[in-house]
């Protein structure tokens, strides 16, 4: 069974970052840039579903600019055997990152695709769905346990009530939650091996996508700071002030 995962390059969610002064986005100059986390999760299942000896072959790809192959660099030291890097300079958006994954799903005749929920930084969380959509294939998201039998996939997923068990017929489309595993540390030995794992490169218009945003951001702003709380002398005029001067959200 081939496993296909995607992930992607952002900025470092210890950073802190802020806005362009022309507000037209957000100021990613010099920061520290790493793999989405809940892609690393995938990332991670991915491997393990190949060390125990139920996958074949794990693939991950990424799209963007060239400095996308740091983040696959970083995923075949975890343990996936090759890796694909859509090279663009656009602006990708979930739609056409979907896109992309069904022309490659439908390139590498891979049997389950792992992504992460979503991205720390736009939160999006529907790369996953639409690429359900777009391929016809059955879908779990949320993931926090996955096991694969007798060409089934079983996933237990989190839900406002509580977690829902699903049970879906490969090839299918998984999401990785927080409480799926805990990504393993990449060791030295791993990173020099990862150099030498074959990354290919390709284009959209190889894969007959086209990426061209179809939403445009008008303007980027920093939410407003909140007000400094005050002390309050008593419990009387505490009491006061929520009744006369808090505000309801």
């Amino acid at each position: 069974m081939k496993v296909l995962v995607g992930v992607k390059r952002l900025v470092d969610a210890n950073v802190k970052v802020g806005v362009l002064s022309d507000n037209t986005g957000v100021d990613v100059s010099n920061a520290k840039m790493s793999m989405n986390p809940f892609d690393e999760i995938a990332v991670e299942e991915a491997v393990r579903l190949k060390e125990a000896g139920v996958a074949t072959e794990v693939v991950v790809m990424s799209a963007g600019v060239a400095a996308c192959q740091e983040t696959l660099r970083t995923a075949l030291a975890i343990g996936a055997d090759r890796a694909i890097l859509v090279e663009t300079q656009q602006d990708l958006q979930p739609l056409a990152v979907a896109k992309l994954l069904k022309a490659l799903v439908d390139k590498e005749q891979a049997q389950l695709v792992i992504l992460g929920k979503q991205a720390i930084d736009d939160d999006c969380n529907q790369t996953g769905q639409m690429l359900a959509a777009l391929a016809g294939l059955p879908q779990a998201t949320f993931a926090s346990k996955l096991t694969i039998a007798d060409g089934r996939a079983t996933v237990m997923r989190e839900v406002d009530g509580g977690t829902q068990t699903l049970s879906l017929q490969l090839p299918a489309v998984v999401t990785t939650d927080l409480r799926l595993n805990e990504p393993r540390y990449v060791t030295l030995p791993n990173i020099m091996k990862a150099k030498k794992k074959p990354l290919e490169i390709l284009s959209p218009e190889e894969l007959g996508v086209d990426v061209t945003p179809r939403v445009k951001t008008l303007k980027v702003v920093e939410p407003p700071k909140r007000a400094a709380g005050v002390r309050v002398p008593d419990v009387t005029t505490l009491v006061e002030k929520l009744k006369t001067q808090a505000k309801v959200l």
